[in-house]
């Protein structure tokens, strides 16, 4: 039992959601990612608000007596440094609540190179009434690598508007109940060109760093799009920037890159096939008061003495199901 635990709530921009309510429940101290070591001291609990501030690592020697961390982000590849790993602090994140949302962004990039937006949108900048041919969903194909919740959300809202959709996973497998077919992440070279879409929405690991290769790209459809709403560093960017202006590959939307914000002299930006949007799939301002709801229903379990929601398997990097 935590009958009036002390929570360091690390904030940023975003006012924190619930911050009232959870006052009534514990002892809280709202900081900056400078004045965190000193928040820390004494601290039991650790509520990443600002999910995307650094500072944990550099901090860390002063959390002596932390026992959980919460992040309110389905990524938690930045707090999984060596210190962390090893000890017995629990981590939980904000696993289901951005599913929904991210397929949705999933579904609009894919429509919006099939339907060809971006040259509807060009043609109306110089007003040009000029007809093209666009593609249909139904019947195409798409790779959805990452077979978590994220996965899952994609691969039902996609077969529902008529796409064959498969999965990309640690162990391949079949009979899945949304996938059907699961391939084994090692044999992705050697499925990717029977794809129309490829889509990364798998944690960032050691195991899916770079795991859209050069091999990869160059097994793909020259008529093939990638969407990554992962993280970054799950593509080989200057491979996929090379594979994008050499033409043999159609397009690709990336809302997450291997720096953010991506920088004004990335190639990226220039190239008519590609969209660009910043990090935005998981919709957040719209579900800060869900987030918190989350940490405070967890934290009401925590109090009790009850297991917590969404606990991560900090040597895997993802709460397993």
């Amino acid at each position: 039992m935590h009958p009036h635990p002390v929570i360091a709530v690390l904030a940023g921009t975003e006012p924190v959601e619930g911050l009232s309510a959870l006052e009534r429940e514990a002892e809280v101290r709202v900081t900056d990612a400078a004045g965190l070591p000193g928040a820390l001291a004494g601290a039991d609990i650790l509520y990443l608000w600002d999910f995307f501030a650094d500072g944990v690592r550099e901090a860390w020697p002063a959390a002596g007596s932390l026992q959980w961390i919460h992040v309110p982000a389905a990524g938690v590849e930045k707090l999984l440094f060596p210190g962390l790993v090893a000890s017995d602090v629990l981590l939980t994140n904000a696993r289901g609540l951005f599913d929904r949302p991210m397929a949705e962004h999933i579904l609009g990039a894919i429509l919006y190179f099939a339907k060809d937006f971006g040259r509807a949108a060009a043609q109306q900048q110089r007003r040009q009434w000029s007809r093209y041919a666009t593609t249909d969903l139904a019947g195409a194909s798409v790779l959805v690598a990452g077979t978590g919740s994220i996965g899952r959300s994609t691969a039902r809202l996609l077969t529902a508007v008529g796409m064959q959709v498969q999965g990309l996973g640690r162990t391949a497998r079949s009979g899945d109940e949304d996938f059907g077919t699961i391939h084994a992440s090692a044999d992705f070279a050697a499925v990717a060109g029977t794809f129309d879409y490829v889509v990364l929405a798998a944690p960032l690991t050691p195991a899916t760093r770079g795991m859209l290769s050069r091999a990869v790209l160059a097994a793909m459809k020259p008529t093939a799009v990638v969407v990554n709403v992962g993280r970054g560093a799950l593509a080989d960017e200057a491979a996929l920037e090379s594979a994008l202006r050499s033409g043999t590959l159609a397009g690709a939307a990336l809302d997450v890159f291997e720096t953010e914000p991506l920088p004004g002299t990335s190639g990226l930006w220039e190239l008519e096939n590609v969209l660009v949007t910043p990090h935005l799939s998981g919709d957040a301002r719209k579900q800060l008061p869900a987030l918190a709801e989350q940490f405070a229903s967890n934290l009401a379990a925590w109090k009790a003495g009850r297991p917590l929601m969404n606990v991560v398997d900090k040597e895997l990097g993802f709460v397993v199901s």
